[in-house]
């Protein structure tokens, strides 16, 4: 299995002294060297991995660098989520320690136990292949999974004190509607329409589950010798309680199929418009019938979710549209914006 992680960007380096001596304190590392790599997959949080010497490996998470959108990559939050959710739900990594003293790295940030598994990104990856069984295996233990962490009972504590259900989808959209109102770069028409038809069509549910509020393909680790088998769920700092045809929402709009237009298939990732994959229909299906879910509107929940990516995006951009970033990736993102507008206005009715 190819290496995951890689040199740290240079503007994204961690104070490696502050760091260890913060950790040596907390009884963290023993007298043990530490070195630094980082996770180059992603746009938001930085991930990087920690070697201790000796061989023991953990994961720290924190924010990305200069401003961010307010609420937004709140590491202290995802901690406490960990926290309460890898006890019920084990493919979420567990946690291991907490830093919210800014005088270390600048930024509150987690360490959590370091898991071995293979991503699914833009690319197709050897382990599996032109293996068109695998690739359905692959795509039924994601919805497999998704089914699995909706079935946690959300009225026993920790869990419970994760969120509040009653609402959920208002305040999403209110907190949605904002940020695209304070990253913007232009005047767009199309998303204005798109945010009243939102707001027009806005569900109502009493149906509360676990949330990831983020589940895709490339948040979730498969095992790389049986990658029908799902070793981790990554990501979890957008975790709420609320409706739970939002998540299945999120994973059909990162699933693109085959007769996608372009924007949407290269703003998202091309694999899963690959021979083999689940259809989007077949997702849905297979959820519904594990569930008994009524699904009958999860075109909302789709449209919404592309929405949510579209400013995810634009948020990215306006970074770099202001000066905060010189990442390379990030010029492009406005276009990957406008494309995504586009898909989600088609859809709607």
């Amino acid at each position: 299995m190819p290496a995951d992680t890689s040199a740290v960007r240079a503007e994204e380096q961690l104070d490696l002294a502050a760091l260890s001596s913060y950790l040596e304190a907390k009884g963290f590392s023993r007298g043990r060297n530490i070195s630094i790599e980082q996770f180059p997959g992603g746009h938001s949080n930085l991930t990087y991995l920690l070697k201790l010497e000796g061989g023991d490996e953990f994961v720290l998470r924190r924010p990305p660098l200069g401003p961010v959108a307010p609420k937004a990559h709140d590491m202290v939050r995802e901690y406490r989520i960990l926290c309460a959710v890898h006890p019920v739900f084990p493919p979420a990594p567990e946690p291991a320690l907490l830093c919210e003293d800014l005088s270390v790295l600048g930024a509150p940030f987690y360490v959590m136990e370091r898991r071995r598994g293979l991503v699914v990104r833009r690319e197709n990856p050897p382990e599996i292949g032109d293996d068109v069984g695998l690739r359905r295996r692959i795509g039924e233990a994601l919805v497999d999974t998704l089914v699995q962490l909706h079935t946690v009972d959300v009225s026993r504590a920790p869990v419970s004190a994760i969120g509040k259900p009653a609402g959920f989808l208002e305040r999403q959209l209110a907190g949605w509607f904002g940020r695209w109102q304070r990253s913007r770069t232009r005047d767009l028409a199309a998303m204005d329409r798109l945010m009243e038809w939102l707001s027009a069509g806005l569900p109502t549910s009493s149906d509360a589950a676990l949330l990831h509020n983020d589940y895709k393909l490339d948040n979730v680790m498969l095992n790389p010798a049986d990658p029908a088998r799902v070793v981790a769920v990554l990501d979890w700092e957008m975790s709420a309680l609320g409706d739970p045809l939002v998540d299945l929402g999120i994973l059909l709009c990162y699933w693109p199929q085959a007769g996608d237009p372009p924007q949407r298939v290269e703003s998202i990732s091309p694999v899963t418009a690959m021979p083999g994959w689940l259809s989007r229909a077949e997702v849905v299906e297979r959820y519904a019938a594990k569930t008994g879910r009524d699904v009958s509107r999860i075109t909302y929940y789709e449209i919404f979710a592309i929405f949510k990516v579209a400013v995810v995006l634009q948020q990215i951009y306006h970074r770099y549209y202001l000066g905060q970033t010189s990442d390379s990736r990030f010029a492009a993102m406005e276009e990957r914006v406008l494309g995504l507008v586009e898909v989600a206005t088609e859809m709607m009715t």
